[in-house]
């Protein structure tokens, strides 16, 4: 049976990723299939996070399953998408999440196509559809019991028009280094700039002085910015959503 990942930002402190991974088993996943991919994705941000989410995709299994859920219009109108691409499938919100990975897909060749979940199930809270809707739908199109959808076209997206600039800080660990939404091949050896500090690109952290801001290509292939032994989000002052320049 196909593992299912969990992408979200709901951080791991209380019962919402257990709840999450109960609902998977009692949908009918088998025990030990339910992956934590990500709970730290930036918060409220589904742009940020949805160009983080696409470049964790090419290290999952071909045929996975992944439940998607920054939510910050959970409970209102906005619709909830089943995302085929090539054999994987995702779960989650009409809100740009899952553009960046469809479109990046779609560059590639993958076949990739969208429909509105339509099947809802018997208890639906208000606030909570990553355990009550994400989880199951994901399930049930795994296990290939009927779930009913809606077709739609990519220009039908939230985002597909407009999809998030990668030329921002899209994630910070936990050492401060900060990760852009920048492919990091496509840049060469150019410089990047970020809130102010005009920064040479280096092919790991002991290649600058200690304590010197520097970019390279991290394990993603994404341009990260980052400090030799130190915090970049700290010394250059950066955050979720600050512009990056390419000189």
């Amino acid at each position: 049976m196909p593992p299912l990942y969990l992408f979200t930002d709901f951080g791991y402190a209380g019962p919402y990723v257990g709840l999450m991974k109960a609902a998977a088993c009692h949908a009918g996943l088998g025990e030990g299939r339910v992956v934590d991919l990500m709970h730290d994705a930036p918060r409220f941000r589904p742009g940020e996070a949805g160009l983080l989410l696409a470049r964790l995709l090419a290290w999952l299994p071909a045929d996975a399953g992944i439940a998607a859920v920054v939510d910050p219009g959970v409970g209102t109108e906005r619709g909830a998408l089943l995302v085929r691409i090539g054999n994987r499938i995702l779960t989650g919100p009409d809100n740009g999440l899952l553009v960046p990975a469809m479109k990046e897909a779609a560059e590639r060749g993958l076949a990739v196509s969208v429909a509105e979940i339509l099947w809802r199930p018997e208890r639906l809270s208000a606030s909570f559809h990553g355990r009550d809707l994400f989880v199951p739908a994901a399930v049930r199109a795994l296990t290939g019991r009927p779930l009913k959808a809606r077709p739609l076209a990519f220009a039908d997206l939230v985002g597909w028009e407009n999809p998030p600039d990668p030329a921002r800080i899209v994630y910070i660990d936990g050492f401060g280094n900060a990760m852009t939404g920048l492919v990091a091949a496509a840049l060469g050896d150019a410089r990047l700039e970020a809130a102010g500090q005009t920064l040479a690109r280096a092919q790991t952290f002991a290649d600058v002085p200690a304590g010197e801001p520097f970019w390279y290509e991290n394990s993603l292939g994404l341009a990260e910015i980052a400090v030799n032994q130190g915090s970049a989000a700290v010394l250059l002052g950066l955050a979720i959503g600050t512009p990056v320049t390419i000189q």
